[in-house]
């Protein structure tokens, strides 16, 4: 008979802190924290009930300190190999800043712990897992982007700069003014039109610019994350079929080795019968 060794007490801490009961109430506790961080903003709330919302951002960062900590004992030092144990601490110890002159706007930051929802909820650690596969990709588009900028920058300078010196006068007013029309905003009435009263061919100048930056590097932007994230699910699914595939085959494995018993259990029982014939005759 095989030995069983006993859970230690870490394996104990591991299992509960894996519980879904337990994650669930993390998560409950996070968008619970959140709302009461928002309440503190209002003046009316916190005349009113502004002791009792210290007290219960006091408990809940004991909680999530409780947790780190547990998990910190859970797993020992294997905790800071997963980067979202990380992104937790790091934003769990930012409540623990004091609230002090000089550090209250540091104290502010408290806030920031409404982002271990993206660590709790597993698909928003799987469009976080996206966008970052898709950061070297994106910074590709953003280096010519930077490139197409800079060439028009310098021109609307040396075109319109001494016309328009508030938005053209230097590479960076005209950077500048280059990502406001790219966000069209205010774009036509507030910068082409009066260009255009000084320069009637200056349309040939923006809408190409408008059309290679607002159209066609946003589309690369929303390409570039929408096929990340479609090979992220794909791999998902082929891990999944995979494990399904190695479960199959273990099954199978068993069955082959039942099956493999039986069939020595028939030869041996028709061995065992024909000798019992051989001896009545």
């Amino acid at each position: 008979m095989t030995e069983t060794t006993a859970p230690t007490l870490q394996d104990k801490a591991r299992e509960f802190v894996e519980r879904s009961s337990v994650q669930n109430t993390i998560l409950g506790i996070i968008i619970f924290n959140a709302i009461t961080l928002g309440m503190s903003t209002s003046d009316t709330v916190q005349n009113s009930i502004g002791g009792v919302l210290d007290v219960l951002d006091n408990i809940v960062l004991t909680i999530f300190v409780a947790e780190l900590s547990l998990k910190l004992f859970a797993y020992g030092l294997r905790f800071f190999s997963n980067a979202w144990n990380i992104f937790d601490l790091v934003v769990v110890s930012l409540g623990l800043l004091p609230d002090k002159a000089g550090l209250s706007a540091l104290r502010g930051l408290r806030v920031i712990r409404s982002l271990r929802l993206l660590s709790v909820i597993p698909q928003m650690r799987a469009v976080v897992q996206a966008l970052l596969d898709a950061l070297p990709g994106m910074g590709a588009v953003i280096v010519m982007i930077s490139i197409v900028y800079y060439v028009f920058g310098v021109m609307a300078t040396l075109m319109y700069g001494d016309a328009f010196d508030e938005w053209f006068g230097t590479l960076g007013r005209s950077l500048y003014s280059l990502f406001q029309i790219m966000t069209l905003e205010s774009w036509s009435m507030g910068i082409v039109r009066p260009v255009m009263r000084e320069f009637p061919n200056a349309w040939l100048f923006f809408v190409p610019f408008i059309v290679i930056t607002a159209f066609s590097v946003l589309n690369l932007f929303i390409g570039i994350l929408v096929n990340t994230m479609q090979s992220a699910v794909e791999a998902e699914t082929e891990g999944e079929i995979i494990k399904l595939r190695d479960l199959v085959r273990s099954e199978t494995d068993v069955i082959d080795e039942h099956v493999l018993e039986m069939h020595a259990e028939i030869k041996a029982l028709r061995e065992e019968i024909a000798a019992l014939k051989g001896d009545g005759t």
